[in-house]
């Protein structure tokens, strides 16, 4: 089969297409899937750059995020066939633990091997580059807006970085349940996108301190008030954005996070928490009722998720450059 291998961590251009490599052959326990279709994230670009502590077998085939059809079923799964359609949640919740696309061959082949209580029955009203969104960046984004962060209505909710995977997913959460929505990007044609996704307002943050932006149209928050400021901030992005979070919102106010792909170790002023009395609320990943509730959200016509570029597998690398020299809103799709 043909799939995108690597064969030892390293950078830009360090993926290779193998035209022969070998066919996945179901156990007992297991699935073939034929992928129909596969997205990318970042947790993609850190294996394949390597991660500390974390020892990847290789040669192996990254892709977390993928949906397709089975074409093969293990002689003990007793509740799928072949032809049935499957989104797969790549998290292991039930056996050795590892993520498929890391530890296991994931999704970026034509075909992939996976244990069956991975699978996530898929309807046929929602497609297969739709589905590939969801485990990721969409359950990610949804466990952080409402399980964790349980955003309101009326909230003036500002998020960092709005025009990846989750926060294209956080802006359309937010706006579904009636909160005012700050998205921030880095260009006016992201901006515009944004808008027209639901973002009530907008802040070029290479051109604009947000800090400054929201003193100007909401107020400098105050130590024994609650109306000036924001009610929540999404930053998944830290570095140097962590404390400027902290001062742009109002007594009581929650910080939302889910990753730190700015940096991991910002510096911190407790001043801003205590005397504010802020919530810092974490939220790590998603679980398999969360990609129910998002097969839902899409099959009513409530969430659809953002796709900038469909690209075939031969352009995998591409594919990641796009998403390391930030030129994407949104996902791209991968197409075996």
């Amino acid at each position: 089969m043909k799939a995108a291998v690597i064969d030892e961590h390293g950078g830009p251009g360090s993926i290779r297409i193998d035209t022969g490599f070998p066919d996945p052959q179901a156990g007992p326990e297991d699935v073939v899937i034929k992928v129909g279709a596969a997205t990318l994230n970042y947790h993609d670009i850190f294996t394949r750059n390597g991660m500390p502590g974390i020892k990847v077998p290789m040669p192996a085939i990254m892709g977390l995020d993928f949906a397709g059809e089975i074409v093969e079923v293990g002689a003990e799964v007793k509740d799928w066939k072949a032809g049935d359609r499957v989104l797969i949640d790549p998290v292991d919740r039930v056996g050795p633990g590892g993520l498929i696309g890391e530890m296991w061959h994931g999704g970026l082949a034509e075909f992939c091997k996976v244990p069956a209580h991975h699978l996530v029955a898929l309807p046929d009203t929602i497609s297969f580059d739709a589905a590939s969104c969801l485990p990721v960046a969409y359950g990610t984004a949804l466990r952080m807006m409402y399980t964790i962060g349980d955003v309101q209505a009326g909230d003036k909710v500002m998020i960092l970085g709005a025009s990846g995977g989750v926060g294209t997913c956080a802006v359309q959460l937010a706006k579904r349940v009636g909160c005012e929505v700050i998205a921030c990007a880095s260009s006016q044609s992201k901006l515009d996108r944004l808008q027209a996704i639901g973002a009530d307002k907008l802040v070029n943050y290479i051109e604009e301190d947000f800090v400054k932006w929201v003193y100007g149209t909401y107020g400098k928050p105050h130590r024994r008030q609650f109306e000036k400021g924001l009610d929540v901030v999404v930053n998944f992005t830290g570095g140097d954005t962590w404390v400027k979070s902290l001062k742009v919102l109002h007594r009581g106010g929650k910080v939302l996070t889910c990753g730190a792909t700015a940096g991991f170790d910002p510096t911190e002023d407790l001043r801003y928490i205590w005397t504010f009395e802020l919530k810092v609320l974490g939220s790590n990943g998603w679980m398999r009722e969360d990609l129910h509730e998002l097969l839902r959200l899409l099959d009513d016509g409530s969430l659809k998720p953002v796709i900038d570029k469909t690209l075939p597998l031969e352009e995998v690398n591409e594919a990641f450059r796009l998403i390391e020299d930030r030129e994407i809103f949104g996902k791209v799709v991968i197409k075996p």
